[in-house]
C-alpha cells in the first residue's frame, strides 16, 4: 500500500478536528527526517510504506516514546518493524486529531 494513498486520510482526519495538512506533514517529518521536498517527491512516487520507512532519512529516536493502542492494538508491542512505524504514524495523527498539543505530539 502507498503512503499516497492513506495520507489524504491523515489530511481530512487531522482537518475534520480542525486541525492542518502542514501540522500533518510536521509530524511526517518528524518521524521520518525527510524535508518537506522529500515527503512530497515521495508521496508522488507512490511509494509503499516499507520502502517508505526503509528510506527515511533519520527515523526519530523519540518514537520509542509513542506508546499506546491503536486498533486494538498496542503500538509498542508491535514486533514486526515496518507495522510498527505505521501504527506510530497513525498514533500521531490520532493524538493531532484529538487536539494534542504538538509539542506533546512531538515528544517535546
Amino acid at each position: 500500500m502507498s503512503v499516497a494513498s492513506v495520507y489524504p486520510h491523515y489530511v481530512a482526519k487531522a482537518e475534520k478536528k480542525g486541525r492542518t495538512k502542514a501540522e500533518v506533514d510536521e509530524i511526517i517529518r518528524w518521524l521520518t527526517g525527510y524535508s518537506q521536498e522529500t515527503l512530497e517527491a515521495q508521496l508522488e512516487k507512490q511509494t509503499d510504506f516499507e520502502t517508505f520507512f526503509a528510506d527515511a532519512p533519520q527515523l526519530n529516536s523519540s518514537r520509542s516514546l509513542i506508546k499506546g493502542v491503536i486498533c486494538g492494538v498496542r503500538v509498542e508491542d508491535i514486533e514486526e518493524p515496518t507495522m510498527q512505524e505505521i501504527r506510530y504514524l497513525d498514533k500521531l495523527i490520532d493524538e493531532l486529531a484529538r487536539g494534542k498539543a504538538m509539542a506533546k505530539i512531538l515528544r517535546e
